[in-house]
């Protein structure tokens, strides 16, 4: 643990809504691997499997059950804890799921989000507010360049759509409420930044119409995966990588003016490591070991084809950049699944996944700038 830019959340109190989720379970369990004191405020955790319940974190932080939209109850959670930080990832998370629910889904993408900004302005004691929203916030334009922090926000559908409010959102309350005060008598307010990142794998999740998710349920039962598009372009990264850059980022906001200031930050792989769903499915095949697929050639609702994020910004000033390749991080995950559905006793899985922790934490020293 001795990582200088990890070493701000030993013996602090984080905050994180959405906890209960894939990306949410991932960081409150590396959360508490550094000592960090972790409140989590979200839904209860989906039917089984999910991972929250397999790495026992109801053991590991102080688990409030509660809905994003509900205010008055996120105040008081805030109000009774005092977080030193918060990461904001509770969300709707499903672009399928936006078409049969855009009423739902602008409600807790778009006020969710409001409602987090707006507690944390009137809270005593936050330093920095991390808001995770998606590369699909960007005004897609097909292109093959990747896009910058600075592109157009924008969305064909209503998850990505709500994913660019959130972020009109997130801009208008850090000019609004969240900027350094001039007055040396006012208090200081937290520092508000968000997180854009691509397509997330990695062991434990079990989300709808995702690839991986869908893969494992269906090669684990014997059954062929359906895909839909197999032509579309992701950038596929592991879990770790965007988590660690949300770690990095947090902490920098507290010793750097300039990262304090920067705004939107871009977390994605390398360029070539944007490839195809069906380049993917072979990698999975690969190293499940087999495993049928077959293509969905009916009328689907329309999804992004190309999508790539550029992430100079976060190379160049916080010296973060994806540590794994698309082909280590489809082995890792296959490899936690495989462990899983093998049936591990939950310590081994536990296990496993502090070790794939430790392992992150080992290589992806940032670079100096």
């Amino acid at each position: 643990m001795g990582h200088s830019y990890f070493k701000n959340y030993r013996n602090k109190t984080v905050l994180i809504t959405g906890h209960t989720g894939f990306k949410g379970s991932w960081l409150t369990l590396w959360l508490h691997h550094l000592g960090a004191k972790v409140v989590g405020y979200a839904l209860p955790p989906p039917p089984q499997p999910n991972l929250f319940e397999i790495l026992s974190l109801e053991k590991k932080c102080t688990h409030v059950p509660g809905n994003i939209l509900d205010r008055d109850c996120l105040a008081a959670v805030v109000d009774q804890y005092r977080p030193n930080s918060i990461f904001h990832l509770a969300a709707q998370p499903f672009v399928r799921l936006s078409y049969r629910n855009p009423v739902e889904t602008y409600a807790v993408n778009v006020m969710g989000t409001v409602n987090v900004l707006d507690v944390a302005r009137y809270a005593r004691g936050v330093q920095t507010i991390v808001a995770v929203t998606s590369d699909k916030c960007y005004e897609n334009r097909e292109w093959v360049y990747g896009y910058r922090e600075s592109d157009p926000m924008g969305g064909y559908d209503p998850y990505s759509s709500s994913k660019g409010c959130a972020e009109l959102a997130i801009a208008a309350f850090r000019r609004s409420y969240f900027m350094p005060r001039r007055s040396r008598r006012a208090s200081v307010p937290p520092v508000v930044v968000s997180a854009r990142a691509g397509n997330i794998i990695g062991g434990g999740d079990w989300g709808m119409d995702r690839i991986i998710p869908d893969a494992m349920r269906a090669f684990s039962a014997r059954k062929t995966l359906v895909i839909r598009n197999p032509l579309a372009i992701r950038p596929w990264q592991y879990v770790l990588e965007p988590l660690g850059g949300y770690l990095l980022l947090g902490s920098g906001c507290l010793t750097d003016r300039k990262i304090a200031e920067a705004g939107a930050w871009n977390f994605g792989p390398a360029a070539n490591d944007a490839i195809t769903v069906r380049q993917l499915v072979a990698l999975v095949q690969k190293s499940w070991g087999g495993g049928s697929v077959k293509t969905d050639t009916s009328p689907q609702v329309h999804e992004a084809n190309y999508l790539k994020l550029d992430i100079s910004k976060a190379r160049s000033q916080l010296g973060w950049q994806p540590r794994y390749s698309v082909d280590e991080a489809v082995r890792r995950s296959i490899g936690w699944y495989k462990q899983y559905y093998g049936g591990a006793a939950a310590v081994d899985i536990i296990r496993r996944s502090l070790n794939e922790i430790e392992h992150y934490m080992a290589v992806c020293q940032p670079e100096k700038k």
